[in-house]
């Protein structure tokens, strides 16, 4: 069948600075992520803007993108580094000349080292940095952005930090994980202040990373819910003053008690008989799970602000656009409000503590060459994007 979304719904993707540029004294620097490779050089984006600015612009007419905090403010409440600033400057320039339109990401999970070492976002005295940041950021390049996201997944961001030490500090305290939260809600509700008094017709919001956490027995019934509490009710709680709620979505996570994964039980993801991606379970039914959820909860636009794969051979992205396109479609036609779509991601990135060898792109990105190659996924992607109308094979209707 051949599904058409309304005029007025967009498509983009989505990238972040941290994971296509190469690190600049942040947090991040140095770490060591799985394989062995080195969070340092990423994809040679800041040699790279203008091509990469044509393959944005080739792949959708909406891109959501994120500055590097530490490259363009080098000291606390210092002015912006002017070549820094200008090479965005152009970059964007490029975009919009090519008609993306941008949402602009304040925060995607790195910081400066000149923060981290004041104590970062455990402590409420530091907000104000943050805020400054913002600021700067709304007065310089506000003119060039359509929507705003302030933070990206606050709830990954201070789980995977002082939970399951998985992402800088690496610390296992989850009070200073509650205090972080609260700390970015305070940061969050100051910039939402801030870009309504500038820019009152820009609409401003957060991400959340949506997901499904299942039991898969007694077991894993009690784990599943206290996830589901912290990630999915009481992180959002802290972010309610929004003009649209946004939300990433990538797969299912299985409890038995620990969380079953395809990257660290793969054999037990097998015994299960899921599909499954190079990292989760594949379940794109979880998408109208939580889209339902959150628009019964908040009753406000809704945009997914990140949603994709990991998968290496393309075969299961090109499904998964097609899946998910479906169900976003049957649910505007629920009518539900859901304002547009952001595929993860444009390129192969450096994914976080995993590292270059978890491929999310449209197209692949040589990590030792930084080559792009569009992938298959990326022609489908685009006519999507560009037309509004994709064929699905589809035998049923997708259950929520």
């Amino acid at each position: 069948m051949k599904i058409q979304f309304p005029d007025a719904f967009f498509f983009g993707t989505s990238t972040a600075a941290p994971q296509i540029e190469t690190a600049f004294e942040h947090d991040w620097q140095g770490v060591k992520a799985r394989h062995g490779f080195v969070f340092d050089r990423t994809t040679d984006h800041e040699k790279r803007f203008k091509e990469d600015a044509g393959i944005i612009a080739s792949l959708a007419p909406n891109y959501r993108m994120s500055l590097q905090w530490s490259k363009l403010q080098r000291e606390p409440y210092g002015t912006f580094h002017r070549e820094t600033a200008q090479e965005y400057h152009a970059f964007i320039q490029d975009l919009k000349a090519k008609g993306v339109d941008i949402m602009m990401v304040l925060h995607h999970f790195t910081n400066p080292l000149w923060f981290s070492r004041l104590g970062g976002w455990e402590k409420e005295e530091n907000i104000p940095y943050w805020v400054d940041f913002a600021r700067k950021v709304v007065d310089e390049f506000g003119e060039y952005v359509s929507y705003w996201n302030t933070f990206n997944e606050p709830n990954v961001y201070a789980s995977y930090g002082w939970i399951t030490a998985f992402f800088p500090p690496f610390k296992i305290n989850p009070l200073l994980a509650g205090k972080v939260v609260k700390n970015m809600g305070l940061a969050h509700d100051q910039v939402y202040d801030y870009i309504k008094e500038k820019f009152p017709a820009h609409p401003v919001g957060i991400s959340h990373n949506a997901t499904i956490f299942s039991a898969e027995n007694l077991l894993g019934w009690f784990p599943a819910r206290l996830s589901d509490w912290w990630f999915m009710e009481y992180v959002p709680s802290h972010f309610e003053k929004a003009d649209f709620f946004g939300m990433s979505y990538y797969g299912r996570i299985p409890h038995d008690p620990l969380p079953i994964t395809f990257l660290e039980t793969p054999e037990k993801m097998k015994a299960l008989g899921r599909r499954h991606d190079d990292i989760w379970e594949y379940h794109p039914e979880g998408l109208r799970t939580c889209i339902d959820r959150y628009w019964n909860k908040y009753k406000k636009p809704i945009i997914i602000t990140e949603n994709g794969v990991c998968d290496e051979s393309d075969f299961l992205r090109l499904q998964a656009i097609q899946d998910y396109a479906l169900i976003i479609h049957e649910a505007l036609q629920d009518g539900i409000d859901i304002k547009g779509y952001y595929f993860w991601s444009t390129w192969d990135n450096f994914e976080w503590h995993l590292g270059p060898s978890m491929r999310f792109g449209l197209y692949e990105c040589d990590p030792v060459t930084m080559h792009r190659r569009r992938r298959p996924s990326g022609d489908l992607y685009a006519s999507l994007a560009y037309t509004k109308k994709i064929r699905v094979a589809v035998q049923k209707k997708v259950a929520s």
